[in-house]
């Protein structure tokens, strides 16, 4: 990761977050119940939002991020704790999830559909998942503006996609989406869905 990035992402973010992303995060995280995996935890953003969960394990692959991430940890509601790795090989057992979270992290996974897989491993049979994401814009013209503008934008924000799918791909990985919210004229959209592992 750009260790610019990582060192000044909170600063860049915060006006951001206090307008628009808070309520966002906290509408969706209270969802998360149980036994709690974070996808991506970034600087541990989220945590100030977790109000049901029982105990959550934050996975970090950034240095960085994740030590700022543990500081913020400390001060949580309820237990977090925070390990490195990463989403395309996750480091657990099947089955061992109630809840998965992932927030503004589909984008730069560079395998996605890989991170999905193992999301999917994870998370018990009738699972809740959450997501918090950027979209490809349906519209035409913004559509191919945000496919112009990736690969810059990858270069700046540490291999951000802004053409990404990400809800796509959600749906493509057998997760049933039970409540999808769009946000910012469909830039992003909030999804919780459950992890149907069998036929019912």
């Amino acid at each position: 990761m750009n260790s610019a990035f990582s060192k000044y992402y909170d600063t860049v973010m915060r006006p951001l977050e206090r307008k628009y992303f808070a309520r966002i995060r906290a509408d969706l995280i209270k969802e998360a119940k149980g036994y709690v995996l974070e996808v991506g935890a970034g600087t541990g953003i989220n945590f100030a939002y977790y109000t049901s969960a029982e105990k959550v394990i934050a996975l970090e692959p950034n240095a960085e991020m994740a030590r700022k991430a543990s500081q913020k940890a400390i001060h949580a509601k309820i237990p977090i704790e925070v390990i490195p790795g990463n989403a395309e090989s996750l480091p657990f057992e099947d089955n061992t999830f109630d809840s998965i979270v992932g927030t503004l992290v589909l984008c730069t996974i560079p395998n996605p559909e890989i991170a999905l897989s193992e999301i999917r491993r994870v998370c018990k049979n009738n699972g809740i998942v959450l997501f918090f994401e950027h979209v490809r814009l349906s519209n035409r013209y913004l559509g191919k503006l945000q496919d112009f503008l990736t690969p810059a934008w990858r270069h700046l924000c540490d291999g951000c996609h802004l053409n990404r799918n990400s809800l796509q791909l959600i749906m493509q990985k057998g997760f049933k989406v039970i409540g999808e919210k769009r946000h910012f004229r469909n830039i992003c959209v909030t999804v919780i869905a459950t992890n149907k592992k069998f036929l019912e």
